[in-house]
């Protein structure tokens, strides 16, 4: 996973700019450069370096700088080297100078796009110096349009046109990698993988919107979308094939092994993770000819053991991986909270919770030389997954409630999952958010898709119930756990956190203070202590409303009757499964 920031000043040189440096600002009040952030002597290129370093825990391996003065632009990427790992420093240009490139991201089906382009060559000379790079050539031969509509992966991206004097700025369907923009008080476009680049620049700040793109100047950035699925707008009518839905999910996870460095995967032991994790063995075994080969699988949860670490043990031994249990204690994630808000950029509560095991667990995986690691995020948003979904009143809201989650992913669980790892440069692959694999489960029709009644076996009503059909022969997963209840991740690394944490924000909260929320935080005003207190942290990490309008809440449907609180504990439905 790498970084990105691009600094746009106001005016070419040629359009009385002599000098672009003094066209971007990082006070709020554009004073050449004249307070204690910046000198009157900072170059843009000095500037946009010192940013970009508040992002390089993403790509510490290399960073990538270039500026030109003549088009007053900067591009800048923080690296780490995955694909094309000696070849693929970035910014990318082209062959003629011309047009520029800084990605996040991986492009899963570059080789496909490479093959497009050796076809309209009429030879095979192109050699892409790693996946990204296939960006520039495609977007030289075919232009934007074709690009957007060929390209498949988790990507940012930034493509500036010398010729043209345009920018292309896209952002992949979903939104698995994080993007905002923004503006200084000189006019300047700034844009940036993280919000935390921003800080002390912009006056105003917004979140690039997934599955959209901008095709044109510096001047007024709208983003369109490029990104467009009939079961956005109306209700899918079509049965499930289970066997094309089995085909296809072991399709996306082939596309996300690709990579020229050590891989892992994420097993918390529930069904999506651990589905991903058996698939990935299967695929690595027969590819690498080697019936013996371990993944390795990682896991994480409080001392004494929270439910998923047992169920995680249980499915690395069935599938014969090499597997790692890491584990904390409350006062060693409490420790992280403040870094918790820094990195997620969110003060939402349920983010916040998840992100410190998140965190403590991508460090101890870098720490093994690991960049790579899959996991399975999204099923729950594709599939219905979270308890609430049972209280869905119809299938018809029970759809449209799946449309919003996977709409709302990134600035949810994509957003903890990605910040969460890239905080110590670790790159987290999503396959169940693969563009093909989300546009057949979304085109399935909400009767399938929803919890349903009694099943043969006596699994009544269990959520993702397809998926686990499709599953239920072959020996993929346990059987415990192929038919085990959805257990969210932060609850799952011990019920003892979420109470812990949410009693220790309560506490460093007055009454005073929490009276006055309404005043003080009239957007997104916090409903309880807890979010309180993660709010004013990101107050003083992130100060200006700008900043705030980026975070969206994430909460179960309270007028299905569910209650307000995240934690799938909660839930009525957890609740008597407990009882049982």
């Amino acid at each position: 996973m790498c970084g990105i920031l691009c600094i746009f000043t106001h005016q070419r040189v040629g359009t009385n700019a002599e000098h672009p440096q003094q066209q971007a600002c990082c006070n709020g009040t554009c004073t050449n450069f004249s307070d204690r952030f910046t000198s009157s002597s900072e170059s843009l290129r000095e500037l946009a370096f010192r940013q970009s370093s508040k992002q390089r825990h993403r790509g510490p391996d290399q960073t990538g700088l270039v500026v030109n003065d003549p088009e007053g632009f900067v591009l800048v990427q923080e690296r780490l080297s995955v694909i094309g790992v000696k070849t693929g420093r970035q910014p990318f240009t082209s062959t003629d100078g011309t047009t520029h490139l800084v990605a996040n991201g991986e492009i899963y089906n570059f080789a496909h796009m490479v093959s497009l382009i050796h076809d309209a060559n009429g030879h095979e000379r192109y050699k892409p110096r790693s996946d990204c790079d296939v960006l520039v050539a495609f977007y030289e031969l075919f232009g934007p349009d074709r690009l957007l509509q060929t390209v498949r992966g988790m990507f940012a991206f930034v493509l500036y046109d010398c010729n043209t004097h345009r920018l292309l700025v896209a952002r992949d369907p979903v939104g698995i990698v994080p993007l905002y923009y923004g503006w200084d008080q000189a006019g300047s476009l700034w844009i940036a993988s993280e919000l935390k680049c921003l800080v002390e620049c912009c006056r105003e700040v917004v979140v690039f919107p997934p599955g959209h793109a901008y095709y044109g100047t510096r001047d007024s950035v709208v983003p369109t979308p490029y990104f467009n699925a009939h079961w956005m707008t109306e209700i899918p009518s079509g049965g499930v094939d289970l066997e094309e839905l089995k085909h296809k999910l072991e399709a996306a996870v082939e596309s996300h092994l690709q990579c020229e460095v050590p891989l892992g995967a994420l097993l918390s032991g529930g069904l999506d993770s651990s589905l991903i994790a058996s698939i990935a063995t299967r695929i690595l075994r027969r590819n690498t000819s080697n019936p013996n080969y371990r993944l390795k699988t990682y896991s994480i949860g409080l001392d004494g053991g929270g439910p998923d670490l047992q169920y995680a043990r249980t499915v690395a031994n069935y599938i014969g991986s090499d597997h790692t249990e890491i584990h904390f204690t409350i006062s060693e994630g409490l420790d992280f909270i403040r870094d918790a808000v820094y990195h997620a950029e969110t003060y939402d509560v349920t983010t916040i919770r998840c992100i410190v095991p998140v965190m403590l667990l991508a460090r101890a995986i870098r720490s093994e030389g690991i960049r790579v690691v899959l996991s399975g995020e999204g099923a729950d948003e594709l599939f219905g997954g979270y308890l609430y979904f049972h209280l869905a009143p119809n299938v018809t809201e029970f759809h449209r409630e799946t449309v919003c989650r996977v709409l709302g992913l990134h600035l949810s669980d994509c957003l903890r999952a990605n910040k969460g790892c890239a905080a110590w440069g670790l790159e987290l692959r999503v396959p169940f958010l693969d563009t093909d694999f989300l546009q057949y489960v979304m085109s399935i029709r909400p009767q399938d898709r929803a919890p349903g009644s009694a099943e043969p076996n006596g699994h009544s009503g269990l959520e993702k119930r397809i998926l686990r059909q499709a599953f239920a022969k072959g020996n993929y997963v346990p059987r415990e756990v192929l038919w085990r209840q959805k257990e969210q991740f932060s609850d799952g690394v011990g019920y003892a956190w979420i109470d812990a944490v949410s009693q220790w924000a309560t506490d460093r909260v007055s009454e005073k203070e929490f009276e006055m929320a309404v005043d003080r935080f009239p957007f997104n005003t916090p409903t309880t202590k807890e979010a309180y207190y993660y709010r004013k942290l990101f107050e003083q990490l992130f100060p200006g409303s700008t900043f705030a309008r980026t975070v969206q809440r994430w909460m179960p449907r309270t007028d299905w009757g569910c209650p307000e609180d995240p934690s799938g504990r909660k839930q009525t439905v957890h609740q008597d499964q407990q009882k049982k």
